[in-house]
């Protein structure tokens, strides 16, 4: 599994995409709400802690639940009276579903190997031939530190282009309608 920092630069990634003006751009919410769904798959590491089974990677890392997450907060927004709440809801769907693509796109090298990319139409696991991403190891040993600081800096390298080219499109965007 990517670390919490690619998920993250994945969601400002798509914040930037989704923002239309300004407004958008800057609300520190809307930026939380993104960045936030982008790294929520994981809170199923939780659940371990709760009855002691293994529940990473299982249906919160599928695109069933990336639908459910932007219906749900499009929902809300809507309840909420939100501007553009369909726009943050699909903003908030696809940072959910970026974390399942990063998650395919690593060296998985823990049990059970892969995701459940597909569900719920298909309860497999499936994982890339050709991982892009290094495994970040989760035992929290003194021995791991030196590999998850080289995997942290390996995602930096490949999404903060990312970020940089999303921002850019937003900010040309910006200057094309004159909102800037």
């Amino acid at each position: 599994m990517p670390s919490p920092v690619g998920h993250a630069l994945a969601g400002l990634a798509l914040h930037a995409i989704a923002a239309r003006d300004h407004q958008d751009f800057w609300d520190a919410r809307r930026l939380a709400l993104v960045v936030c769904a982008a790294g929520a798959p994981d809170l199923d590491l939780l659940w371990q802690w709760v009855d002691g089974h293994n529940h990473h990677q299982a249906q919160s890392h599928g695109v069933g639940s990336a639908l459910l997450a932007g219906l749900l907060v499009a929902g809300a927004a809507r309840l909420a009276g939100t501007l553009r709440w369909q726009r943050l809801g699909l903003a908030c769907g696809a940072a959910w579903l970026s974390h399942v693509v990063l998650d395919f796109l690593n060296a998985d090298a823990s049990l059970p190997i892969g995701l459940m990319a597909l569900w719920p139409f298909d309860a497999g696991y499936y994982k890339s031939q050709w991982p892009v991403l290094l495994a970040i190891d989760r035992t929290g040993s003194w021995a791991a530190l030196g590999d998850n600081a080289l995997a942290v800096a390996w995602e930096c390298v490949l999404l903060g282009p990312l970020v940089a080219a999303a921002v850019r499109r937003w900010h040309r965007r910006c200057v094309l309608v004159g909102s800037s």
